[in-house]
Parts: C-alpha cells; structure tokens; sequence
C-alpha cells in the first residue's frame, strides 16, 4: 500500500478546463501537497466553504463568505485573511467569476498561496473538487495477479509464479472474456466496501506468456477484449493439488472459499487446485457462476444440506 499526493499545479491543471479555473495569485505555491496518509488530530475536509476554525484543504468561497469578510471592521477582518493563509491551504477557490478583494489578493501573493478563481456555482465546485480529491488521494496497492472480467464481474486471478495464471487469462479471453490488468494491478479503495482495479499504463493491453513472451491482446482480440477498469468482487486463487485435502468432506462440499482482505475490505477467495488434466477455464467460469448464484441467495452446498438432515428425520430410528 501507498500514500497518493498531489499538487496545487496538479489539481490545477487537472480540473482547469472542466471547472474554467484561472490562476489569480500565489502562482509560488503550486508545488503545495496533500498526502492520503496525512494524520493529524481533527483531520480536516478535503475541499469546503471557508472555515478558519477547522480550514478545509482546498477553501471555497462564495457570495456569503466575500460578504462575511466584508461585514468585519479593518483589524478582524486582517487577522481572519492572515489566520487563513498561514494555515497553508493547498488552494482557494473564489466561485461565480466574483472580483477577489485587494487584500485577500496580496495575502495570498505574499504567502505564496494559490488563488483560483471559477465561474461555477460554490457547491458545484465543492462536488467536483471533493470527489475528484478523494479518487485522487483514495488508498492503492498494487497486487500479484491477472484481474479480468468475467461474466460481468471483476476476478482477480492469483497463484504462485509459473501456476498458469496467464495460460488461463489467454484461454478466458478466447471464450470472450476481458482484460483488466496483467501481473500488476492496481487497486483503489473508492468507497468503505468498493475496490476499483486499473492497469499500470506501461501494462495496458499487453499479456505475458510464458514461451510466447508479450502478447498484444487489443491486437489480437480486437478492443472489446479489453476494459480499462473494474470493481473487484472476486479472487480466484491457483494452488497445488493436495493429496490430504481430497478426503476433507466439508471441502468436497462448500468448496475451497474464504476471504482475503484488501485495504480493509473482505473480498470473497475461492481456491482452486492445479492438476494435470484440469480445464481450469471452464472451472473458474463455473466458480464465477457459482458466487453469483450465492450473491442472489442460491447455496447448492447447502441446500445439498438441507436435504440430507431432512431425509434423515424421516428416517426410522434404529
């Protein structure tokens, strides 16, 4: 797992053209930055209206804030400009084109904060900077593995290196199946219980095989057969078949699943054994099948169950 950052001149630059944001003052601070890990004792808001109690990262200010200011006598109102610049915001954002008063302008200018200003409205601006922060600065790692789409849902395919995960993604995308993401994706932690996976840019629609080297797959399978991202909502995990685990009944019945845990989310895990002579394709088709019949309340296992203890009642005692 790593910190996410980003700059004023990166935000800037990110969102000038859709937001129409023009650069005022401060220009000497565009290399101000938040990190995902800051920790401090309040943490304060991504992005908000202007608080100089607890300062949001990025301070919008509407008609009501320039008017507040206006309504405060010359020495509060030097002292609330001062208190907000020296908490070192990463940016402030003046909305509706409005004229930005002299003194914010020179306070900003002489502590090398950056000033913005947009013609949108104060909470369009608070919705497009909060959510394009929060994407921006939302927790990553990087996992080991093939992640694909198939049948609609993100699979992350893992294993031990040399165990056939990349031989299996090129049989899946022979069925008509996507790809995500080969040996390296990346995950996003964009919601408490949601992980979206990407692909590295030095990765994107490339495949590699072991024998064949690196294969092209948007080349090859045309550009329906590969998609930029997906929500990972199953792990599908290669191993060596185990002699002891053959006889373990309640294994032979639920199957091998479990959970593994990505950024604090519990991602649901179903492990596979590896043998010659297994079509592993048609297997974890069927185990994506399987879970999305278990996602709807359909439990073969257990309905198995079921009728076993109830075939038992009606039997005799003896």
């Amino acid at each position: 797992m790593r910190n996410a950052s980003i700059t004023a001149r990166e935000l800037f630059d990110q969102l000038q053209e859709k937001l129409g944001l023009r650069w005022l003052a401060g220009q000497a601070g565009g290399n101000r930055s938040i990190e995902s890990g800051d920790t401090i004792a309040r943490r304060p808001s991504l992005a908000g209206y202007l608080n100089a109690v607890y300062p949001n990262k990025v301070q919008i200010l509407g008609s009501e804030e320039l008017a507040w200011l206006d309504s405060l006598d010359a020495r509060l109102r030097w002292e609330t400009i001062e208190k907000i610049v020296q908490f070192r915001p990463l940016a402030l954002v003046i909305s509706k084109n409005q004229s930005c008063p002299e003194d914010l302008r020179n306070a900003a200018e002489e502590s090398a904060t950056p000033l913005w200003v947009a013609p949108r409205r104060g909470h369009e601006l608070l919705n497009h900077l909060s959510y394009h922060l929060a994407r921006t600065l939302a927790p990553r790692v990087t996992l080991h593995g093939v992640f694909m789409e198939i049948y609609s849902i993100g699979v992350l395919i893992t294993g031990e290196a040399g165990s056939g995960k990349s031989e299996l993604a090129l049989e899946l995308l022979s069925r008509g199946h996507r790809l995500v993401a080969d040996d390296a994706p990346e995950f996003t932690q964009i919601a408490p219980d949601v992980l979206d996976g990407t692909c590295p840019e030095l990765l994107q629609d490339l495949l590699e095989v072991r024998g064949l080297g690196v294969l092209n797959v948007r080349e090859m399978f045309g550009h329906t057969a590969v998609k930029p991202s997906k929500y990972l909502r199953l792990i599908v995990h290669l191993k060596p078949l185990v002699e002891s685990e053959i006889s373990d009944g309640l294994k032979r019945l639920t199957g091998d699943v479990g959970y593994r845990e990505i950024l604090d989310v519990q991602v649901p895990q179903i492990s596979i054994p590896v043998a010659p002579g297994r079509n592993l394709a048609v297997l974890v088709e069927a185990a994506v099948r399987n879970h999305m019949l278990k996602s709807k309340g359909i439990d073969p296992a257990q309905t198995f169950i079921d009728r076993q203890a109830h075939q038992l009642r009606r039997m005799a005692p003896w």
